[in-house]
């Protein structure tokens, strides 16, 4: 039986909520900002630091994203080491004979939804807040936490990462009224079963990793890549809108430069980190037009196959694929499973989109960091048994892991 509480009115909750008091910051129009809403895009922070959010906070803006990264930040600072001890207590008090792992995925849930809270209230926007790592294979539990993420603040947006349990979770989530924040997506094709399959409000493209991959690895000089395929993933969701009515919008994420912001223009979404946000200021041009018709083209190197390195997969979304989601965003959300979503494609052909790792291999991908390395994959991904996105979304999980882990840590050293 799961340890997860799901009543709304606990003492864990009780404490959360207890004692915020931040002062809103509405900040001053900019009409260089107010340029890039102009095309039709909404623009969003990607930080969890309040005072880097503070200097550049303005009405044009309307939420900030957190993630296990963004908020292992802010934990590490110390800031609220003093009531990680109360914050135990409480847990305790409402689930006598919590286990020591299940009481660190408490107060870390606590922690999340804190700072969530008081980046709500300083600022008067949503908020993404991110399940812990270790739920991204557990529809029941990411469905709890979920909920009572929405029971303390209906000014969050939940999270959830790119796995079989994650769709089904998100599905939940959003047919209960809860708007979810689809992360981890690299391509057009996974983002299309996402907004088929979880229907959630949001998906992303991290196109900033795709362009440094293409760069590290010798593809092309790193431009237009992610920029490509964000596009490509905004036209399908576009598509997706009229013919299914679900409400997915498309996020950049991962922005890298201030001059993405000209070039991605009209997209749906940015979530910008503060670096970006502050070069935009400093180099904006005079005008910015609604980009979402650029056919962005990256200029490979010699001999570089794209079916081969996996790439057309990026922004390519063929008949078979559609079709097959096309059947899963039929299932009703009580029906669905992730064992039915893995058949699916299984059976179509096209499992590489989400692979499963034997345990050399995924040690392998976490030595390697955010990013798959070229040279360790290209034979996996030309024979189509693990997709250059679905190796892209696996490291990025394990690389929200690992500050899963730290975050956690200190949460234990707080506990003595």
């Amino acid at each position: 039986m799961s340890e997860t509480p799901t009543q709304t009115s606990s003492l864990l909750s009780a404490l959360i909520l207890d004692g915020i008091n931040e002062t809103p910051l509405p900040g001053k129009a900019n009409p260089l900002w107010q340029q890039v809403t102009a095309t039709g895009t909404e623009l969003w922070l990607d930080t969890g630091d309040m005072d880097q959010a503070a200097a550049l906070w303005n009405p044009s803006f309307k939420a900030l994203t957190t993630n296990n990264s963004l908020l292992n930040k802010e934990i590490q600072k110390g800031i609220y080491d003093s009531w990680i001890p109360a914050a135990a207590a409480a847990a305790l008090a409402d689930m006598p004979g919590l286990s020591p792992e299940n009481l660190v995925l408490e107060i870390a849930f606590a922690l999340n939804a804190r700072h969530g809270l008081r980046l709500v209230q300083r600022f008067g926007a949503r908020v993404s807040v991110e399940l812990h790592t270790d739920l991204a294979h557990d529809v029941e539990r990411s469905v709890a936490y979920g909920r009572r993420y929405a029971a303390l603040c209906s000014d969050f947006i939940v999270k959830v990462p790119l796995t079989p349990s994650g769709l089904v979770a998100a599905r939940q989530l959003e047919e209960a009224g809860i708007p979810v924040n689809f992360t981890l997506g690299f391509s057009a094709r996974q983002n299309y079963l996402t907004a088929c399959v979880a229907q959630s409000h949001w998906v992303n493209v991290f196109l900033g990793r795709l362009n440094a991959y293409a760069a590290s690895e010798g593809l092309c000089d790193g431009r237009w890549v992610g920029e490509r395929t964000t596009m490509a993933s905004q036209a399908v969701l576009k598509e997706l809108r009229q013919r299914l009515g679900v409400p997915t919008q498309q996020i950049a994420a991962s922005m890298r430069g201030g001059e993405q912001v000209e070039t991605l223009a009209g997209l749906d979404v940015y979530t910008m980190p503060v670096a970006v946000a502050q070069e935009y200021l400093h180099t904006a041009p005079r005008e910015i037009h609604d980009c979402t018709a650029e056919d962005y083209q990256p200029s490979w190197g010699e001999e570089i196959g794209l079916n081969t390195e996996g790439l057309n997969d990026l922004w390519n979304v063929d008949a078979n694929f559609r079709a097959v989601c096309d059947s899963l965003a039929a299932v009703p959300a009580a029906d669905l499973t992730p064992q039915m979503i893995e058949s699916a494609l299984r059976d179509g052909g096209m499992s590489d989109v989400l692979p499963h790792l034997n345990e050399e291999q995924t040690a392998r991908l976490i030595k390697e960091g955010k990013a798959p390395r070229r040279d360790s994959w290209l034979p996996n991904i030309a024979a189509k048994q693990f997709g250059l996105d679905g190796l892209f979304t696996l490291a990025g999980l394990y690389a929200f892991a690992a500050d899963q882990a730290d975050l956690d840590a200190r949460i234990r050293r707080q506990l003595g």
